[in-house]
């Protein structure tokens, strides 16, 4: 396994770089395949040599080759974290069709995360997008439930719109927005109704250690505003890579007669 776990690693380094592509030009309305990738400094073309993922950019020192303006470390970043994600979950289940839909999964969360870690916005070409391919794929993969899903989307997506008419009912302010429901609506189509509980109750954790810190530090108090987003796809990555069973253990202490059938 581990030739075919370093094949994937490779591939994924390659998908992150395509990724990087996308996070940059996605928000702001441009052609994702064309042109070719450039500096933004200097619009010199970057040469194929140049961009293999990671290692150009520690030859470089994170600097363009022509004009040395500094290149974000967010490009490694993400290419390392999409070709690690790859590697783990081919490992975890090796060839079949729920590691193709996960690496599909697990690609777009990338995506979207460092968006709204940027821009504060979930864009619904992946969340709306995603819920439809994750049905499409419970339907057609075996080793889903068609009806787990369909639950999953209508669990995801109600719940955290119930929290949100709630805080505004409370605050009379928004305190989430609507691309973090249809976040969690996707990764309910893809993981099933029964992620639903393990990613709400994992993130909320993340989330709340990161959104004290950040108040501690700051001076908007527990006013300070974070992306959500993140912290979903964080949870919804744990439970992919080995959080499924600590999931399933949660829902038992609430439905104990309750097994769940994937």
């Amino acid at each position: 396994m581990w030739v075919e776990t370093l094949f994937a690693l490779i591939f994924g380094l390659l998908w992150g770089s395509f990724a990087n592509v996308v996070i940059y030009r996605q928000p702001k309305g441009l052609n994702v395949a064309f042109p070719r990738s450039r500096c933004p400094q200097c619009s010199t073309p970057i040469a194929w040599y140049d961009n293999v993922p990671v290692l150009s950019w520690l030859i470089l020192r994170g600097r363009c080759r022509k004009c040395k303006t500094p290149i974000s470390i967010q490009y490694p970043i993400v290419e390392l974290i999409t070709g690690l994600l790859f590697a783990a979950i081919f490992y975890h289940y090796a060839f079949s069709w729920l590691t193709l839909e996960y690496m599909i999964f697990a690609w777009g969360l990338v995506v979207v995360s460092f968006i709204d870690l940027e821009l504060m916005i979930l864009p619904d070409v992946f969340t709306l997008s995603g819920i439809v391919i994750g049905l499409i794929g419970a339907a057609l993969n075996p080793e889903r439930s068609f009806q787990s899903a369909l639950l999953g989307v209508l669990m995801g997506g109600g719940f955290l719109w119930l929290v949100a008419y709630l805080y505004l009912l409370v605050r009379k302010e928004e305190g989430m927005g609507g691309g973090d429901i249809k976040l969690l609506g996707w990764i309910g189509a893809v993981l099933g109704w029964t992620s639903i509980p393990f990613v709400v109750l994992v993130s909320s954790i993340l989330g709340s250690i990161v959104g004290l810190g950040l108040a501690v530090r700051s001076k908007t108090g527990l006013k300070s505003v974070i992306p959500f987003g993140p912290y979903l796809a964080l949870a919804a990555l744990i439970y992919i890579l080995g959080g499924e069973k600590l999931g399933l253990w949660y829902i038992g202490l609430f439905l104990p007669a309750y097994v769940p059938a994937n």
